[in-house]
């Protein structure tokens, strides 16, 4: 194969390489939470995303509200924000984990920012916890309050609707069965795994990039007398 007609089969491919880099990580439009799923009755950390403002207005306050299948999580410190949590009572007594009788749960957790989140800037949350053994949807009801109103992503759909169609919908993390023989899916955050595949398309761009600076000077070197 020439030089040449290597150099017309890599350009096409280096297009396809460079355009995928644009799609790895798009601006998310509402705030979000991964990992979306996990297995029941895991430890995981879910992280609560913030990337925009209320209609430009910089954030304040991010109250992450907790399911009541939930009893309590850990809060991870953000140098940025001071954070707090609240509580509410329980109908009944139930038994944690260590097999304490409890009588309240952990109802939301508070991050209040040291210095308002610029609109256009985002920030993260992550709240350790153990899943519950019961499948389904957990839904993290989040109200942003900022400089300028506030904006309740508390929505959720009706039966057979989908997310994307609300103006503001809740985080949510669907909860699935275990499986003995798989890693558990959220061994993983979701930043984190955002950050592999975009090393992963880096990587491709940069090889795809480093064939065609070589076969152009293999080109140069033939034409030399």
């Amino acid at each position: 194969m020439t030089p040449r007609n290597l150099t017309r089969i890599l350009t096409p491919m280096a297009a396809a390489a460079t355009f995928g880099l644009t799609l790895v990580a798009p601006a998310a439009a509402h705030v979000s939470i991964t990992p979306s799923t996990t297995t029941a009755g895991a430890y995981s950390v879910l992280t609560v995303s913030v990337s925009h403002g209320c209609d430009g207005s910089a954030t304040t306050e991010v109250e992450i509200q907790l399911p009541e299948e939930v009893l309590s999580v850990t809060p991870t410190r953000n140098p940025f924000w001071d954070v707090r949590t609240t509580t509410v009572p329980l109908d009944e007594p139930t038994t944690d984990a260590h097999g304490n009788t409890v009588t309240e749960r952990m109802g939301s957790v508070v991050y209040t920012a040291k210095d308002p989140l610029p609109d256009g800037q985002r920030d993260a949350f992550d709240l350790s916890l153990q899943l519950p053994d019961q499948v389904g949807t957990l839904t993290f009801p989040t109200v942003q309050t900022c400089v300028r109103g506030a904006t309740g992503w508390v929505e959720s759909p009706a039966e057979g609707q989908s997310a994307d169609e609300l103006d503001h919908p809740a985080p949510t993390v669907t909860v699935t069965e275990g499986d003995a023989g798989a890693a558990p899916a959220d061994t993983v955050a979701g930043p984190a795994s955002e950050g592999v595949d975009t090393m992963a398309a880096l990587g491709v761009g940069a090889g795809v990039l480093g064939l065609l600076v070589g076969g152009a000077a293999l080109t140069r070197a033939r034409r030399r007398p």
